[in-house]
């Protein structure tokens, strides 16, 4: 299973949502999980260290040159049952070889999740922002993560991609609620994850690696 988590916006907490879910998916499967990291503050939230070698940007540069398998020799532990693939340095180029990458990610045995970070409106970004859109559009399970705000949900709309499923952060004093949010998107609301402190003092200790909050858990656990 490929699971994609990306937002519309910047700051609407995908990559804690990638880390959690990453974590849950884990638990269930005998193979554990893999987490793709094309924005470079996974092994952060983890609390892994930086990764020090190439990453998925040096593949991607790399061409045909670099045979598909030589992905798993990218990977880097995180815990006896996650693995992340490490963003690299550079700029995230070559939408074709990114195609490539797709189907390596959806042929894997375990859960894979990708953090794709924000995806912008075509035409705009560049070959980074085709890679973005690519590895969202083509997910077993697309994940939007949205925080209740029209502005953030106005520029999903603006897209040309529509997610499967919409995490929801509920904050007090929004004026959108879910019922709005499904509406105004066509897709269902799979998850209302609720901002409070413990999630923030857990991402900022790089404690998601080993534990996930209890509350956070629960808001994620079918929400892929």
């Amino acid at each position: 299973m490929l699971v994609s988590c990306w937002s519309a916006k910047g700051g609407s907490g995908t990559t804690t949502v990638v880390a959690a879910l990453g974590r849950i998916l884990a638990a269930r499967n005998d193979d554990g999980a893999l987490l793709v990291d094309l924005g470079g503050d996974l092994p952060a939230a983890l609390g892994a260290p930086e990764p020090p070698g190439p990453g998925l940007a040096e593949w991607l540069a790399a061409g045909a040159a670099v045979p598909a398998d030589a992905l798993g020799r990218l990977e880097e532990r995180v815990s006896s049952d996650v693995r992340i693939l490490p963003r690299g340095r550079g700029p995230l180029g070559r939408p074709d070889r990114a195609e490539v990458l797709a189907e390596v990610l959806a042929g894997d045995v375990r859960p894979v999740v990708v953090d794709v970070g924000t995806v912008r409106a075509d035409g705009t970004g560049g070959e980074p922002a085709e890679v973005a859109r690519l590895l969202a559009g083509v997910a077993t399970v697309s994940l939007l993560v949205t925080r209740a705000c029209f502005l953030s949900v106005r520029r999903a709309l603006a897209l040309p991609l529509r997610p499967s499923g919409v995490v929801v952060l509920v904050e007090e004093g929004r004026s959108l609620g879910v019922r709005e949010i499904e509406d105004l998107l066509g897709v269902p609301v799979v998850a209302e994850v609720e901002v409070e402190a413990a999630v923030a003092r857990a991402v900022d200790a790089g404690m998601l690696g080993v534990r996930v909050p209890r509350k956070l858990e629960r808001a994620l656990r079918h929400a892929a």
